[in-house]
């Protein structure tokens, strides 16, 4: 027999919604969900919200009560009024608002709560990528040998061939990792022949870099990636030694055809990650 809820805590929530400058967590308590939602200095809905949810104005029905901090609220019908610390606050659809002063405001909300914005599994899609993370070696003891403005002037040129190759193997730059790159293929042999040529541009430059190539399922929101694959390449990155570019088993099996050779490295226990994964190096051609 099912034990009926009467508590609920925010330490631990249904789901946890956030974007730039506020963050939303919800319980749900017999079919009603509240909200503990705090906003940062600087937030305006019609700024952080808007692109996100794609309205002029907020179309929410909000009704809660404000924890601290100030908040001033804009109805469309030109309507303005401010609510702090202590108040009870119903703020009908239409409206902006933004934080006032330096102090987070925070707020509890039983109306509202989940139709402010899509939950966070509306926000991220999931897709099967294969990933390419690059590093270079030794790049501080370099920079340092060569001095910051020559050393500027060879990290401009590499990087311009980085973009170049990752152009050619219809690769994607997701960011820059202080001095290396992480980029997304929907082919796991362009992905390790990008990585070989990565390899190859930064020795025509005198740099040595190392890499790591793996493939699953990551999640996109708001042009980054997250999920267990990245952290497993960054990982698996960790492992490779100077010059090598190591692959995941699921990667070489998706490339098997693709034409490269490898070297068997065995099992490896990655740090913080459970069990362990079958290793590959890219043998130079």
């Amino acid at each position: 027999m099912l034990t009926e809820r009467h508590v609920r805590s925010f330490s631990a929530p249904d789901d946890v919604i956030e974007i730039e400058s506020v963050r939303s967590e919800i319980v749900s308590l017999k079919g009603i969900a509240v909200a503990r939602t705090t906003h940062q200095p600087g937030w305006r809905w019609s700024t952080h919200v808007r692109p996100v949810v794609g309205t002029e104005s907020c179309q929410t029905h909000h009704v809660g009560y404000v924890l601290k901090g100030k908040v001033h609220v804009v109805l469309d019908d030109g309507t303005e009024f401010d609510m702090s610390a202590g108040d009870v606050f119903d703020i009908r659809p239409g409206h902006d608002a933004w934080v006032l002063g330096d102090e987070p405001a925070e707020t509890i909300e039983w109306m509202g709560a989940r139709s402010w914005i899509p939950s966070r599994g509306a926000l991220t899609e999931r897709v099967l990528a294969t990933l390419v993370f690059t590093d270079i070696v030794d790049s501080t003891g370099t920079a340092r040998r060569m001095g910051a403005h020559a050393w500027g002037d060879l990290i401009i040129a590499y990087e311009q061939r980085m973009r170049d190759s990752l152009a050619r193997f219809r690769g994607r730059e997701v960011k820059q990792t202080g001095d290396g790159v992480l980029a997304t293929f929907d082919g796991a042999g362009r992905a390790i022949r990008c990585a070989v040529a990565l390899r190859e541009a930064a020795g025509d430059l005198g740099l040595t870099t190392r890499a790591a190539v793996h493939t699953g399922e990551v999640e996109v929101a708001d042009g980054d990636i997250h999920g267990l694959t990245v952290h497993e390449a960054a990982r698996i990155l960790a492992a490779a030694r100077s010059g090598e570019i190591f692959v995941s088993a699921t990667t070489r099996e998706l490339a098997r055809d693709a034409g490269l050779d490898f070297e068997d490295r065995g099992e490896h226990h990655l740090r913080g990650l459970e069990g362990s994964l079958h290793l590959y190096a890219v043998r130079e051609a």
